[in-house]
């Protein structure tokens, strides 16, 4: 006789509860790594947050 595995039924009932935060958070990361990836050097210089943070 098989062993009822709960794991089957925890993973799809947090799945059902989690899947619009995970992907809200996907979305969310695709986007500033999208932003961060095109930034260059002269846009850091010319950018007055960078210029108040240097450290």
């Amino acid at each position: 006789m098989p062993r009822f595995d709960p794991w089957n039924v925890f993973l799809k009932r947090e799945w059902n509860r989690n899947w619009p935060f995970l992907v809200g958070f996907a979305i969310t990361g695709a986007l500033v790594t999208k932003l961060t990836a095109s930034l260059t050097e002269e846009d850091a210089k010319n950018s007055p947050f960078v210029q108040r943070h240097r450290r």
